[in-house]
């Protein structure tokens, strides 16, 4: 089990990849922040508009993250 884990940590960057996982991920965020902020409705709304737009945020940030970060990977290891 070593083995694999250490394979995928060393795994190159895969730019298609992680724009879909990424794309997905934004998708169902922003989906479901807009049926919770529409059911709610009023001053609570906002909130979870900033919440969400926060989250998108957070969302792009890791995925660039993970993705330079297996970059320094690929490029250490080589």
């Amino acid at each position: 089990m070593g083995e694999a884990s250490a394979a995928a940590a060393r795994a190159p960057p895969n730019l298609g990849s992680r724009i879909v996982v990424t794309w997905a991920e934004l998708t169902v965020l922003g989906l479901a922040g807009g049926v919770l902020g529409t059911s709610i409705g009023g001053p609570p709304a906002l909130v979870v508009y900033f919440a969400t737009t926060l989250l998108s945020v957070a969302i792009l940030l890791y995925n660039v993250h993970v993705l330079v970060q297996r970059s320094i990977d690929a490029r250490l290891d080589e």
